[in-house]
């Protein structure tokens, strides 16, 4: 059975590999370069809101995730190839060394989390997508919107409109294209693969690199860090009568944190995450783990992360 205390203990924070030089350490990713070709992934535990991250970490989130991205990932590899070569450890993926491409790439179904909070601060446009006049929180759109955002290496990512893109160079008019067809064909898969499961995805962030000039999908895709996702059952009722969606997503930490005050601003201070919240975000995880896959979630125990690491990157050293 398992232990609550003993599985928040546990957490996997910070890794060292004796055989890998310093990794880069992003807001969940210990990211390792094994040879010129190949990195070595490493999906922590650590969670984070309004571009910080939490003082405490999530037992198994990384394991959830890292597992949810495979799972995802081989769901819509028809549509573009993506940067797994093997997922040889419940934390650990080995995946091509991509050249990111410095954009994030957000689609939205529906006017929530940031689209709403935008909306409903009386600006009318996202990105440079006008929004229709008239519309509720939670509210499917006529059509999914791409509202792309620069990515940050500190702080916080910055809206940024898709003509702003090309005119600052940042991609190439024709590489732009090719991403902005594949975001929209990636969430319309996730939809289908949500909406088998009863779920609705209500939107999500893609990221794109180049391996050998091909392009390629990379980080994560339709996870419970990447994406939102509402229960499909009672949306309508819930829509009309004004109730709060039941939803699977990291919103309900961004709510908990402006309830202590606490929205990423300069010079707030980061609220410590009591351990039966941080157990409640873990079962929230575990939940859209096992009904989106359809099978349920069991953890798996690592006793020594950094001696995974040692045994699962010795084959890709240089």
């Amino acid at each position: 059975m398992l232990n609550q205390q003993d599985a928040l203990a546990s957490c996997i924070t910070r890794t060292s590999a004796a055989t890998a030089g310093e990794p880069y350490s992003g807001k969940v990713r210990d990211v390792y370069i094994l040879n010129d070709d190949t990195l070595g992934i490493v999906v922590t535990d650590r969670i984070s809101a309004f571009d910080h991250i939490m003082k405490q970490a999530i037992p198994f989130k990384g394991q959830i995730l890292n597992r949810l991205s495979q799972f995802s990932f081989n769901k819509v590899s028809d549509i573009i190839p993506n940067h797994i070569v093997e997922v040889p450890h419940p934390n650990i993926t080995i995946a091509k060394r991509c050249k990111p491409i410095p954009i994030e790439v957000v689609m939205r179904g529906y006017l929530t989390g940031h689209a709403w909070r935008t909306y409903k601060s009386g600006k009318k446009e996202l990105c440079g997508v006008p929004l229709p006049s008239g519309m509720k929180e939670h509210e499917k759109f006529p059509e999914p919107i791409l509202t792309p955002a620069t990515k940050a290496e500190e702080g916080h990512d910055e809206d940024i409109s898709e003509k702003e893109i090309l005119h600052s160079g940042i991609v190439s008019p024709d590489l732009w294209s090719r991403i902005r067809d594949r975001a929209f064909q990636l969430f319309n898969r996730g939809t289908e693969v949500a909406a088998k499961q009863g779920l609705i995805l209500v939107d999500t962030k893609y990221e794109f690199g180049l391996y050998q000039d091909e392009l390629t999908l990379i980080d994560e895709v339709h996870t419970s860090d990447s994406s939102r996702y509402f229960y499909s059952e009672g949306y309508k009722s819930r829509q009309d009568s004004g109730e709060p969606q039941r939803q699977l997503s990291k919103e309900f930490l961004r709510e908990w944190l402006m309830e202590q005050g606490f929205r990423g601003l300069e010079g707030q201070s980061l609220p410590d995450l009591p351990d039966s919240f941080r157990w409640s975000i873990y079962q929230r995880y575990a939940e859209l783990f096992t009904t989106l896959t359809g099978t349920q979630f069991k953890p798996e125990p690592v006793t020594d992360i950094n001696s995974d690491l040692d045994a699962v990157f010795g084959k890709y050293m240089r």
